[in-house]
């Protein structure tokens, strides 16, 4: 009687354990984010291409195949099992090979094989076309962000770098996020297409191996370092969709978001004319010389967006991540040293390159980081400088 008591008690105690677990869980759920992950997803995305829905199909077909063996294997061996048990008085049978048996284990599962490999071969080559593509856009992963360069097609000559947004970071380094939808998922320059079009996409890596996901397209490639490889979707209905790197590419991995804004045409077409614009508000002559408080301003913004992620707002470093605040590279007086580091890179790709920044931010951060915390160095780097270490 005690120990059935005592038993009661534990599993009461284990009830309000796991209704606390859920309450609590209840309390810091977030909505499902349309076109992104959903709260206690289970499935797969819904998909928005054809070779998503494709995928999806054959998973659940995949499955169907797997679940009818299954049965079947283990019914025959259950049914055996208990039928010709020694209790009831059943003998093993006393026989060698049979033409018969032999011939059904090697046909069925060849018919098996066959009928799931058919429409997988399908799909797998579907995927793999990325011919007679509207638009073409080469996707660079770097530790930890995308840059994206629109190659042919409308929008031609647009590019820009995605990184995730600073506030989102923030959250991040608080250890207290706020509930929200598109938590670690939103960046400052989601990737833009337009709706029912072919886009290739083509992906690369500055660094590390990268991987290019987005769920809902029924996308995923790898950006290797080196090699060029290329994948593609075309997005049936307008909205926004969310992936992630996919790869293991270092300790920001968890902070490399991909954001695609997928727009009706004439949506598109208007925002290439204002991007195309934008750039050219945006674009620099390397020839002009500036003042050091402009250089400074300008260096500010281009660190909060590209380095602070790493070296932190306030030059220390975190970790391996070595410090701008007292760098002897920093304070030297040879400023092609680094001028050389943001182009090249160092430390075996610890410290990426940035040469798809305009000659103008890399000097202008440059400059703002020799004269920023304690660098109050008062030197300071013109465009043409950066222009002339490229060549």
């Amino acid at each position: 009687m005690k120990t059935t008591k005592a038993l009661w008690a534990a599993t009461a105690r284990w009830g309000l354990a796991l209704s606390a677990a859920l309450a609590s869980h209840a309390a810091m759920a977030v909505n499902s984010l349309p076109g992104g992950p959903a709260v206690n997803q289970l499935d797969l995305h819904p998909p928005v291409t054809q070779i998503a829905a494709d995928q999806r199909w054959l998973h659940y077909f995949m499955l169907v195949i797997c679940t009818l063996i299954f049965v079947a294997v283990f019914g025959v061996m259950f049914y055996s099992i208990i039928k010709h048990r020694k209790s009831k008085g059943a003998k093993a049978a006393n026989f060698h090979e049979s033409t018969t048996v032999e011939i059904v284990w090697t046909v069925v599962p060849f018919i098996i094989v066959i009928l799931m490999a058919l429409p997988a071969t399908k799909t797998v080559v579907a995927m793999k076309d990325t011919s007679s593509a509207d638009l073409t856009i080469k996707a660079t992963g770097v530790q930890w962000k995308w840059a994206y360069d629109y190659l042919k097609g409308e929008g031609e000559g647009i590019n820009f770098v995605s990184t995730l947004d600073v506030a989102h970071r923030e959250m991040s380094n608080s250890g207290k996020p706020a509930p929200t939808d598109d938590y670690l998922l939103k960046v400052d320059n989601p990737l833009v297409v337009p709706v029912d079009r072919k886009v290739r996409v083509i992906t690369t890596a500055n660094d590390v191996i990268h991987a290019w996901m987005v769920p809902a397209f029924g996308v995923k490639q790898d950006a290797i370092p080196g090699f060029v490889r290329d994948t593609w979707f075309r997005a049936e209905k307008t909205g926004d969709y969310y992936g992630q790197c996919a790869e293991l590419c270092g300790k920001e991995h968890a902070y490399m978001p991909i954001h695609v804004k997928v727009l009706s045409q004439t949506d598109y077409a208007a925002w290439v004319e204002g991007k195309k614009k934008e750039m050219a508000a945006a674009a620099d002559d390397p020839a002009k010389v500036w003042k050091l408080e402009d250089l400074v301003a300008r260096g500010e913004k281009v660190y909060a967006a590209n380095c602070a992620a790493c070296h932190q707002a306030n030059g220390k470093g975190a970790g391996p991540i070595k410090p701008v605040d007292g760098s002897p590279v920093v304070l030297d007086a040879d400023k092609g040293k680094q001028i050389a580091v943001l182009l090249n890179g160092q430390n075996n790709g610890a410290m990426p390159a940035w040469k798809q920044l305009s000659d103008t931010e890399i000097a202008a951060v440059i400059t703002y980081t020799k004269n920023s915390w304690s660098n109050k160095t008062g030197q300071l780097v013109q465009p043409a400088e950066v222009l002339a270490a490229r060549k």
